[in-house]
């Protein structure tokens, strides 16, 4: 048994767009996995590492740090 990997598209009705060559006289496993689509609709919250909670000192002010107007702040 050997693996092949194949990338397969279907049109609007799930028809194969171009039929992939198979080997002749073989039986075939198949398994599909649908690949969504890269871009996400909602914007991803990050947070810190819980590891870095209670050891975090902040030694200065972080504010000046950047311009005000790179903060995206609401008025």
């Amino acid at each position: 048994m050997f693996v092949e990997k194949m990338i397969i598209e279907t049109d609007a009705l799930g028809r194969l767009k171009k039929v992939p060559l198979l080997p002749p006289n073989k039986r075939l496993e198949t398994i599909f996995f649908v690949v969504g689509d890269s871009v996400c609709d909602a914007p991803v919250k990050r947070q810190p590492s819980s590891d870095l909670k209670g050891s975090v000192k902040i030694l200065g002010n972080i504010l000046n740090s950047t311009p005000e107007e790179s903060w995206n702040l609401p008025r």
